[in-house]
């Protein structure tokens, strides 16, 4: 069965996010990082890492803002890519631009620029004020993901009033592979 890992971004997901909300609901896990204000580059590589060779099977990955560029610079570096079913990328931040805090600037060079070994989508909203969504389709595209729109939700976070957020679910398990997924053991 694959393991659903949830990837937060700076600052980590508080408690009423749609990724804490489905670790409670659906038993995914969450990707803890040792400091979350500090985003060491190299420290959440390893952590993601040792995350996915622990587990015992196939995993998806679950990024949300910085969470998206870790799966990334993870997928770069690794020789394990191939533990990854497919990956959704939700409100990757705009890594070019001038407004970017300074905790992030480590992780703006050097961005991939190979397509991830992996089935990805991207979901972005339209008013995010962290990554424009013509820069959301650019980075869709140099990823390899089919990109959706998701509408004006934000940075579709806890302030955007998701709750479970159905609809984030419903994009994820349109890119799982059948034999994947976390359901496929009692629909036999």
């Amino acid at each position: 069965m694959t393991r659903i890992l949830l990837l937060p971004g700076w600052q980590g997901s508080s408690d009423g996010h749609w990724q804490r909300r489905w670790e409670r609901l659906y038993g995914d896990t969450v990707v803890e990082q040792a400091d979350w204000d500090f985003p060491r580059r190299g420290d959440w590589i390893t952590r993601l890492e040792d995350v996915i060779l622990a587990q015992p099977g196939p995993v998806a990955l679950v990024g949300h803002s910085l969470g998206c560029h870790l799966i990334d610079a993870w997928s770069a570096s690794t020789r394990h890519a191939d533990r990854v079913v497919c990956a959704l990328l939700v409100a990757p931040p705009d890594m070019e631009s001038n407004e970017l805090p300074a905790a992030l600037l480590p992780w703006r060079h050097p961005l991939s620029q190979a397509p991830l070994p992996f089935p990805a989508m991207l979901a972005a909203s339209t008013d995010d004020p962290y990554c424009r969504w013509q820069v959301a389709q650019q980075l869709a595209q140099r990823w390899g993901a089919r990109c959706a729109n998701l509408g004006a939700y934000g940075h579709v976070n806890t302030a955007s009033g998701l709750g479970d957020w159905p609809q984030g679910r419903q994009l994820l398990d349109a890119i799982l592979p059948p034999a994947q997924h976390p359901t496929a053991l009692f629909s036999a």
